[in-house]
């Protein structure tokens, strides 16, 4: 009896495992997610703030995350070079972004290496579009999507975790740019 209950056991085990695996295949190979905010100045009053990894700390979502992370900044001071490495919590956990473009006031793109959960490169990019009197600026992140990320997704919505993260930053620099002389 208790041969038969382990056999079911195992039985039910594998299939789920199998439709876990099947959902996953069905997953698209490229992870994209991307949030705008409109922002009541310039972009040439934006772009800085971005541009400075120094300054991240004013409105990064992921400061908030571990206060007590460590951040090791190195290369140009900002712009094209500018380095930033962080370590932190099991939620921001580590990692190294360089800013590989700078196109002063339109576009920002970073090469990102996530070490910690897990390792992965994804380009992550900023995008400043007058619109009127404001900015729409955009946040946008793109990247490889392997097989073990598509399992994750089974399981939770990586546009709607990261997304959301990317919503809030963009709220904490709209109120660190409209708040500034």
């Amino acid at each position: 009896m208790v041969k038969k209950i382990a056999l079911i056991a195992a039985a039910i085990i594998g299939v789920a495992v199998i439709a876990v695996l099947g959902m996953a295949a069905t997953k698209p190979d490229q992870l994209h997610v991307e949030r705008s905010a409109l922002i009541s100045a310039p972009p040439a009053k934006i772009f800085p703030i971005v541009n400075d990894l120094h300054r991240w700390t004013e409105w990064s979502p992921y400061e908030a995350k571990d206060p007590k992370m460590k951040r090791t900044y190195s290369g140009a001071d900002k712009g094209k070079g500018a380095i930033y490495g962080w370590e932190g919590n099991d939620e921001v956990g580590s990692g190294r972004m360089e800013i590989a473009e700078a196109t002063e006031p339109s576009k920002i793109g970073i090469n990102l290496h996530f070490i910690k959960p897990f390792d992965g490169d994804n380009l992550a990019e900023f995008t400043f579009v007058p619109e009127g009197h404001a900015t729409k600026v955009t946040w946008g992140m793109t990247g490889e999507s392997p097989f073990m990320c598509k399992v994750m997704q089974v399981f939770m919505n990586m546009d709607d975790m990261c997304g959301n993260d990317f919503a809030k930053g963009l709220a904490k620099l709209k109120t660190v740019v409209e708040k500034a002389p």
